[in-house]
């Protein structure tokens, strides 16, 4: 007796929902930049602390606009941040003009994990801009900043 298997049907862009086309290549970003971290001897580094170390980065940052940024809770920044300042990438400290304020900086080795995420982001545009070709891929980048610049994301 045979078993007939259904064949899935190829995936169209028009079948797709934007949500899943831009969240599928964020998240295997975020575990290629996690395992790449983990080899490069940032193994206390999480998928939550990409919050924080996302671009533009939070040194000299007050801990509300990370979470505003990130789209959490202060107290859930707070929280990530204690964790950062425990495992030593990161140092609170009283902003220099405005009262009771903190501040965000990097230590050293939260300005060597730094460089390296972004090191891990160069590699991932090579590889992708090899996959896509190099005129699609800078096409990409150039239509996804314009969405960026635009009122869809506010």
């Amino acid at each position: 007796m045979s078993v007939k298997r259904k064949v899935a049907a190829p995936v169209r862009a028009r079948d797709m929902l934007i949500g899943a086309l831009l969240r599928v290549p964020a998240q295997a970003i975020h575990r290629r930049l996690i395992q790449d971290l983990d080899r490069a001897g940032f193994h206390e580094l999480r998928l939550p602390h990409m919050a924080v170390l996302q671009f533009p980065g939070p040194d000299g940052v007050r801990p509300g606009t990370l979470a505003e940024r990130a789209g959490i809770s202060k107290q859930a920044m707070n929280q990530l941040l204690r964790s950062l300042e425990h495992l030593g990438y990161v140092v609170r400290s009283d902003a220099p003009i405005e009262g009771r304020a903190r501040i965000i900086r990097f230590t050293k080795r939260g300005h060597a994990a730094y460089a390296r995420i972004h090191e891990i982001l160069r590699d991932i545009e090579r590889e992708w801009s090899a996959e896509l070709g190099p005129r699609r891929f800078s096409e990409l980048k150039e239509l996804l900043l314009r969405v960026w610049k635009s009122p869809l994301v506010r």
